[in-house]
Protein backbone atom coordinates (compact mmCIF):
# COMPACT_ATOMS: atom_id res chain seq x y z
CA UNK A 1 0.00 0.00 0.00
CA UNK A 2 0.68 3.51 -0.90
CA UNK A 3 3.20 5.68 2.00
CA UNK A 4 2.28 9.31 3.46
CA UNK A 5 4.38 11.40 6.08
CA UNK A 6 1.15 13.05 7.33
CA UNK A 7 1.63 13.13 10.77
CA UNK A 8 -1.57 15.00 12.76
CA UNK A 9 -3.79 12.18 12.73
CA UNK A 10 -6.44 13.19 15.37
CA UNK A 11 -6.98 16.05 12.98
CA UNK A 12 -7.09 14.15 9.79
CA UNK A 13 -9.50 11.25 11.74
CA UNK A 14 -12.25 14.53 13.14
CA UNK A 15 -11.73 15.66 9.35
CA UNK A 16 -13.08 12.40 7.84
CA UNK A 17 -15.92 12.25 9.60
CA UNK A 18 -17.00 15.89 8.77
CA UNK A 19 -16.16 15.28 5.06
CA UNK A 20 -18.47 11.77 5.69
CA UNK A 21 -21.26 13.35 6.56
CA UNK A 22 -21.05 16.30 4.07
CA UNK A 23 -20.92 13.07 1.49
CA UNK A 24 -24.58 11.71 3.26
CA UNK A 25 -23.14 8.84 5.40
CA UNK A 26 -24.81 9.40 8.79
CA UNK A 27 -21.83 8.19 10.78
CA UNK A 28 -18.30 7.32 10.66
CA UNK A 29 -15.95 5.28 12.88
CA UNK A 30 -12.60 4.46 12.92
CA UNK A 31 -11.07 0.72 14.24
CA UNK A 32 -8.22 -1.14 14.14
CA UNK A 33 -7.91 -3.94 11.88
CA UNK A 34 -7.05 -6.75 14.18
CA UNK A 35 -10.39 -8.62 14.55
CA UNK A 36 -8.67 -11.91 16.03
CA UNK A 37 -11.42 -11.97 18.61
CA UNK A 38 -14.29 -12.76 16.44
CA UNK A 39 -12.82 -15.62 14.57
CA UNK A 40 -13.44 -18.26 16.95
CA UNK A 41 -16.73 -17.39 16.51
CA UNK A 42 -17.04 -17.29 12.78
CA UNK A 43 -15.43 -20.90 12.93
CA UNK A 44 -17.78 -22.41 15.02
CA UNK A 45 -20.49 -20.73 13.06
CA UNK A 46 -19.42 -22.26 9.62
CA UNK A 47 -18.61 -25.49 11.52
CA UNK A 48 -22.42 -25.97 12.40
CA UNK A 49 -23.45 -25.47 8.59
CA UNK A 50 -25.27 -22.14 9.43
CA UNK A 51 -24.15 -20.47 6.08
CA UNK A 52 -26.27 -22.73 4.44
CA UNK A 53 -25.29 -22.93 0.50
CA UNK A 54 -23.31 -19.71 0.57
CA UNK A 55 -20.53 -21.54 0.06
CA UNK A 56 -18.40 -18.40 -0.51
CA UNK A 57 -18.59 -18.21 3.32
CA UNK A 58 -16.78 -21.07 4.11
CA UNK A 59 -14.41 -20.48 1.05
CA UNK A 60 -13.45 -17.28 2.77
CA UNK A 61 -13.45 -18.50 6.18
CA UNK A 62 -11.19 -16.87 8.78
CA UNK A 63 -10.33 -14.36 6.02
CA UNK A 64 -13.27 -12.11 7.36
CA UNK A 65 -11.56 -11.72 9.93
CA UNK A 66 -7.85 -10.59 8.66
CA UNK A 67 -8.30 -7.35 6.45
CA UNK A 68 -4.53 -7.19 6.53
CA UNK A 69 -4.59 -10.72 5.07
CA UNK A 70 -7.39 -9.16 2.35
CA UNK A 71 -5.59 -6.08 1.85
CA UNK A 72 -2.10 -6.05 2.84
CA UNK A 73 -1.03 -3.31 5.07
CA UNK A 74 -3.94 -2.42 6.36
CA UNK A 75 -3.74 -0.29 9.98
CA UNK A 76 -7.25 0.80 10.06
CA UNK A 77 -10.49 0.51 8.53
CA UNK A 78 -13.14 3.73 8.53
CA UNK A 79 -16.63 2.49 8.65
CA UNK A 80 -19.82 4.00 7.40
CA UNK A 81 -23.01 3.99 7.74
CA UNK A 82 -26.11 5.23 5.74
CA UNK A 83 -29.62 5.07 6.91
CA UNK A 84 -31.84 3.30 4.20
CA UNK A 85 -35.72 3.20 5.35
CA UNK A 86 -37.46 5.01 3.08
CA UNK A 87 -41.07 6.61 3.21
CA UNK A 88 -43.05 4.01 2.40
CA UNK A 89 -46.44 1.97 3.04
CA UNK A 90 -46.98 0.74 6.75
CA UNK A 91 -44.68 -2.25 6.66
CA UNK A 92 -47.19 -4.00 9.58
CA UNK A 93 -50.10 -3.64 7.62
CA UNK A 94 -48.75 -4.45 4.49
CA UNK A 95 -47.33 -8.39 6.23
CA UNK A 96 -50.80 -8.45 7.41
CA UNK A 97 -52.46 -8.31 3.93
CA UNK A 98 -51.70 -11.65 2.71
CA UNK A 99 -52.93 -10.46 -0.61
CA UNK A 100 -49.68 -8.33 -0.59
CA UNK A 101 -46.33 -9.36 -1.31
CA UNK A 102 -43.86 -7.80 1.35
CA UNK A 103 -40.62 -7.15 0.17
CA UNK A 104 -37.69 -6.29 2.73
CA UNK A 105 -37.24 -1.96 3.11
CA UNK A 106 -33.93 -2.08 2.06
CA UNK A 107 -34.72 -3.32 -1.41
CA UNK A 108 -37.51 -1.07 -2.38
CA UNK A 109 -35.52 1.33 -4.08
CA UNK A 110 -32.01 1.32 -5.83
CA UNK A 111 -29.42 -1.45 -5.30
CA UNK A 112 -27.07 0.09 -2.71
CA UNK A 113 -24.11 -1.40 -3.49
CA UNK A 114 -22.88 1.10 -6.13
CA UNK A 115 -24.43 4.57 -4.60
CA UNK A 116 -22.16 3.43 -1.35
CA UNK A 117 -19.07 2.55 -3.19
CA UNK A 118 -18.91 6.07 -4.56
CA UNK A 119 -19.29 7.66 -1.15
CA UNK A 120 -16.92 5.95 -0.09
CA UNK A 121 -14.04 6.75 -3.10
CA UNK A 122 -15.39 10.37 -2.98
CA UNK A 123 -14.43 10.19 0.65
CA UNK A 124 -11.08 8.22 -0.01
CA UNK A 125 -10.17 10.49 -2.91
CA UNK A 126 -10.67 13.69 0.32
CA UNK A 127 -8.43 12.00 2.08
CA UNK A 128 -5.81 11.58 -0.56
CA UNK A 129 -6.47 15.48 -1.22
CA UNK A 130 -5.57 16.56 1.96
CA UNK A 131 -2.90 14.24 2.26
CA UNK A 132 -1.57 12.71 -0.68
CA UNK A 133 -1.22 9.33 -1.85
CA UNK A 134 -1.79 6.20 0.49
CA UNK A 135 -2.86 2.92 0.39
CA UNK A 136 -6.63 2.01 0.49
CA UNK A 137 -9.49 0.12 -0.76
CA UNK A 138 -13.39 0.86 -0.52
CA UNK A 139 -16.28 -2.21 0.42
CA UNK A 140 -19.62 -2.28 0.91
CA UNK A 141 -21.17 -5.82 1.55
CA UNK A 142 -18.70 -7.19 -1.82
CA UNK A 143 -15.88 -8.29 0.18
CA UNK A 144 -15.26 -11.31 2.80
CA UNK A 145 -14.67 -8.50 5.83
CA UNK A 146 -16.82 -9.07 8.94
CA UNK A 147 -18.39 -5.82 8.37
CA UNK A 148 -20.77 -5.67 11.56
CA UNK A 149 -17.58 -6.40 13.94
CA UNK A 150 -15.79 -3.65 12.38
CA UNK A 151 -18.76 -1.10 13.02
CA UNK A 152 -18.76 -2.18 16.03
CA UNK A 153 -15.18 -1.92 16.96
CA UNK A 154 -15.53 1.64 15.06
CA UNK A 155 -18.17 2.65 17.78
CA UNK A 156 -21.09 2.80 15.38
CA UNK A 157 -23.13 0.41 17.84
CA UNK A 158 -23.65 -2.99 18.92
CA UNK A 159 -24.02 -6.11 17.96
CA UNK A 160 -27.91 -6.75 18.33
CA UNK A 161 -29.38 -10.25 19.81
CA UNK A 162 -30.66 -10.53 15.92
CA UNK A 163 -26.85 -10.50 14.66
CA UNK A 164 -27.51 -7.04 12.93
CA UNK A 165 -25.22 -3.69 14.42
CA UNK A 166 -27.83 -1.65 16.13
CA UNK A 167 -27.58 2.26 17.32
CA UNK A 168 -29.67 3.86 20.02
CA UNK A 169 -30.03 6.84 18.01
CA UNK A 170 -30.82 5.22 14.17
CA UNK A 171 -31.99 1.46 14.95
CA UNK A 172 -30.71 -0.58 12.59
CA UNK A 173 -31.75 0.13 9.02
CA UNK A 174 -28.94 1.05 7.29
CA UNK A 175 -26.07 -0.02 5.12
CA UNK A 176 -22.57 -0.43 6.31
CA UNK A 177 -19.07 -0.03 4.14
CA UNK A 178 -15.70 0.58 5.05
CA UNK A 179 -12.39 1.75 3.61
CA UNK A 180 -9.19 -0.04 4.62
CA UNK A 181 -6.44 2.06 4.53
CA UNK A 182 -2.90 1.82 5.77
CA UNK A 183 -2.84 5.09 7.56
CA UNK A 184 -2.04 4.65 11.29
CA UNK A 185 -5.47 6.58 12.68
CA UNK A 186 -6.92 6.85 15.86
CA UNK A 187 -9.28 4.46 16.52
CA UNK A 188 -12.97 4.83 18.58
CA UNK A 189 -13.62 3.20 21.37
CA UNK A 190 -16.62 0.81 20.83
CA UNK A 191 -19.85 1.84 22.50
CA UNK A 192 -22.06 -0.32 25.69
CA UNK A 193 -24.56 -3.02 24.40
CA UNK A 194 -28.26 -1.70 24.87
CA UNK A 195 -30.60 -5.18 24.24
CA UNK A 196 -30.47 -6.05 27.86
CA UNK A 197 -32.93 -8.32 28.53
CA UNK A 198 -34.79 -8.17 25.43
CA UNK A 199 -35.63 -11.45 22.93
CA UNK A 200 -38.30 -9.84 21.24
CA UNK A 201 -36.36 -10.59 17.53
CA UNK A 202 -35.54 -13.95 18.81
CA UNK A 203 -39.08 -14.49 19.43
CA UNK A 204 -41.02 -12.62 16.50
CA UNK A 205 -38.39 -14.64 13.89
CA UNK A 206 -41.40 -16.66 11.50
CA UNK A 207 -38.93 -19.55 11.62
CA UNK A 208 -37.21 -19.21 14.15
CA UNK A 209 -33.78 -18.50 12.65
CA UNK A 210 -32.33 -16.93 15.20
CA UNK A 211 -31.50 -20.23 17.21
CA UNK A 212 -29.85 -18.47 20.43
CA UNK A 213 -28.83 -14.76 21.27
CA UNK A 214 -26.48 -13.52 18.51
CA UNK A 215 -26.29 -16.83 16.49
CA UNK A 216 -28.43 -17.01 13.34
CA UNK A 217 -29.11 -19.96 11.21
CA UNK A 218 -28.72 -18.63 7.93
CA UNK A 219 -30.50 -22.09 6.94
CA UNK A 220 -33.77 -21.30 8.09
CA UNK A 221 -33.73 -17.34 7.70
CA UNK A 222 -36.33 -15.93 5.43
CA UNK A 223 -33.74 -13.47 3.84
CA UNK A 224 -31.66 -16.46 2.78
CA UNK A 225 -34.62 -18.58 1.91
CA UNK A 226 -35.70 -15.75 -0.74
CA UNK A 227 -32.66 -14.57 -1.62
CA UNK A 228 -29.25 -16.50 -1.24
CA UNK A 229 -31.00 -19.99 -1.47
CA UNK A 230 -31.14 -21.46 -5.55
CA UNK A 231 -32.96 -24.13 -4.98
CA UNK A 232 -36.27 -25.48 -4.01
CA UNK A 233 -37.40 -23.84 -0.21
CA UNK A 234 -37.81 -26.34 1.92
CA UNK A 235 -41.38 -27.22 2.39
CA UNK A 236 -41.97 -27.37 6.05
CA UNK A 237 -40.77 -23.38 5.60
CA UNK A 238 -42.79 -22.63 3.62
CA UNK A 239 -46.23 -21.78 5.36
CA UNK A 240 -44.01 -19.67 7.92
CA UNK A 241 -42.73 -17.38 4.87
CA UNK A 242 -46.45 -15.92 4.47
CA UNK A 243 -46.00 -13.07 1.74
CA UNK A 244 -42.30 -12.04 1.95
CA UNK A 245 -41.10 -12.69 -1.52
CA UNK A 246 -37.85 -10.91 -0.78
CA UNK A 247 -35.80 -10.52 2.54
CA UNK A 248 -37.47 -10.56 6.19
CA UNK A 249 -37.33 -7.67 8.15
CA UNK A 250 -39.71 -8.61 11.26
CA UNK A 251 -37.01 -9.19 13.58
CA UNK A 252 -36.04 -5.37 12.79
CA UNK A 253 -39.77 -4.10 12.91
CA UNK A 254 -40.20 -5.87 16.32
CA UNK A 255 -37.16 -4.16 17.75
CA UNK A 256 -37.81 -1.52 20.23
CA UNK A 257 -34.55 0.46 19.05
CA UNK A 258 -36.02 0.78 15.57
CA UNK A 259 -38.79 3.08 16.95
CA UNK A 260 -35.43 5.52 16.16
CA UNK A 261 -34.64 4.19 12.83
CA UNK A 262 -34.75 7.45 10.32
CA UNK A 263 -35.90 7.99 7.26
CA UNK A 264 -32.94 8.01 4.51
CA UNK A 265 -31.73 11.34 2.96
CA UNK A 266 -31.17 9.76 -0.50
CA UNK A 267 -33.28 10.06 -3.45
CA UNK A 268 -31.91 6.71 -4.84
CA UNK A 269 -33.58 4.64 -1.99
CA UNK A 270 -37.47 5.77 -2.38
CA UNK A 271 -39.53 3.25 -3.51
CA UNK A 272 -39.96 2.12 -6.80
CA UNK A 273 -42.39 1.06 -8.93
CA UNK A 274 -45.31 0.92 -6.28
CA UNK A 275 -43.14 -1.91 -4.53
CA UNK A 276 -44.19 -1.18 -1.08
CA UNK A 277 -48.42 -1.73 -1.74
CA UNK A 278 -48.08 -4.22 -4.93
CA UNK A 279 -50.20 -7.22 -4.61
CA UNK A 280 -48.83 -10.87 -5.39
CA UNK A 281 -51.03 -11.32 -8.14
CA UNK A 282 -49.89 -8.56 -9.89
CA UNK A 283 -45.91 -9.03 -9.44
CA UNK A 284 -46.62 -12.62 -10.45
CA UNK A 285 -47.88 -12.22 -13.78
CA UNK A 286 -45.37 -9.37 -14.93
CA UNK A 287 -43.49 -11.38 -17.55
CA UNK A 288 -39.37 -11.84 -17.72
CA UNK A 289 -39.14 -8.67 -19.64
CA UNK A 290 -41.19 -6.54 -17.12
CA UNK A 291 -39.25 -7.86 -14.57
CA UNK A 292 -35.52 -7.22 -16.15
CA UNK A 293 -37.24 -3.58 -17.31
CA UNK A 294 -38.79 -2.54 -13.88
CA UNK A 295 -36.25 -4.26 -11.84
CA UNK A 296 -33.01 -2.53 -13.44
CA UNK A 297 -30.54 -1.00 -11.06
CA UNK A 298 -32.45 -2.74 -7.94
CA UNK A 299 -30.69 -5.55 -5.63
CA UNK A 300 -33.88 -7.52 -6.39
CA UNK A 301 -33.00 -8.12 -10.16
CA UNK A 302 -29.61 -10.04 -8.84
CA UNK A 303 -32.03 -12.96 -7.52
CA UNK A 304 -33.59 -13.62 -11.01
CA UNK A 305 -36.61 -14.21 -12.38
CA UNK A 306 -37.24 -17.86 -12.00
CA UNK A 307 -36.46 -17.09 -7.78
CA UNK A 308 -38.68 -14.33 -7.97
CA UNK A 309 -41.52 -15.98 -9.60
CA UNK A 310 -40.73 -18.99 -7.26
CA UNK A 311 -40.97 -16.87 -4.06
CA UNK A 312 -44.06 -15.14 -5.34
CA UNK A 313 -45.58 -18.52 -5.79
CA UNK A 314 -44.66 -19.69 -2.06
CA UNK A 315 -46.32 -16.45 -1.52
CA UNK A 316 -49.44 -16.97 -3.35
CA UNK A 317 -49.78 -20.84 -1.45
CA UNK A 318 -50.50 -18.62 1.46
CA UNK A 319 -52.45 -15.84 0.15
CA UNK A 320 -56.39 -15.94 0.98
CA UNK A 321 -57.96 -18.55 -1.55
CA UNK A 322 -60.04 -16.83 -3.90
CA UNK A 323 -60.54 -16.92 -7.69
CA UNK A 324 -57.69 -14.02 -8.93
CA UNK A 325 -54.93 -16.71 -6.73
CA UNK A 326 -55.94 -19.66 -8.17
CA UNK A 327 -56.32 -17.99 -11.52
CA UNK A 328 -52.64 -16.57 -11.39
CA UNK A 329 -50.95 -19.85 -10.18
CA UNK A 330 -53.00 -21.72 -12.71
CA UNK A 331 -51.51 -19.88 -15.53
CA UNK A 332 -48.11 -20.80 -14.39
CA UNK A 333 -48.86 -24.30 -13.76
CA UNK A 334 -46.67 -25.77 -16.81
CA UNK A 335 -44.31 -23.37 -16.43
CA UNK A 336 -41.28 -24.05 -18.84
CA UNK A 337 -38.77 -23.56 -15.19
CA UNK A 338 -39.34 -26.90 -13.40
CA UNK A 339 -38.23 -24.76 -9.67
CA UNK A 340 -41.39 -22.27 -11.03
CA UNK A 341 -43.64 -25.51 -11.50
CA UNK A 342 -43.21 -27.13 -8.12
CA UNK A 343 -43.82 -24.42 -6.48
CA UNK A 344 -46.74 -23.28 -8.09
CA UNK A 345 -47.84 -26.82 -7.48
CA UNK A 346 -47.55 -26.40 -4.08
CA UNK A 347 -49.11 -23.21 -3.60
CA UNK A 348 -52.28 -24.65 -5.99
CA UNK A 349 -52.48 -27.68 -3.54
CA UNK A 350 -52.69 -25.01 -0.47
CA UNK A 351 -55.85 -24.08 -2.32
CA UNK A 352 -57.70 -27.13 -3.13
CA UNK A 353 -61.22 -27.01 -1.07
CA UNK A 354 -61.64 -30.97 0.20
Amino acid sequence: MGQTDFSDWNALAARIKGWGQALGFDAIGISGSDLGAAERGLADWLAAGFHGEMDYMARHGTTRARPAGLVPGTRTLISARMNYQPQAADAADNLADRNRAYLSRYALGRDYHKLMRQRLQRLASRIEAEIGAYGYRVFTDSAPLLEVEIAGRAGLGWRGKHTLLLTREAGSMFFLGEICTDLPLPVDEPVAEHCGTCTRCIEVCPTQAIVAPYRLDARRCISYLTIELAGSIPIELRPLIGNRVYGCDDCQLDCPWNRYAQATREADFAVRHGLDRATLVGLFAWTQAEFESRMAGSAIRRIGYVRWLRNLAVGLGNAPTWPAVVAALTARANDPEPLVREHVVWALARHVIG
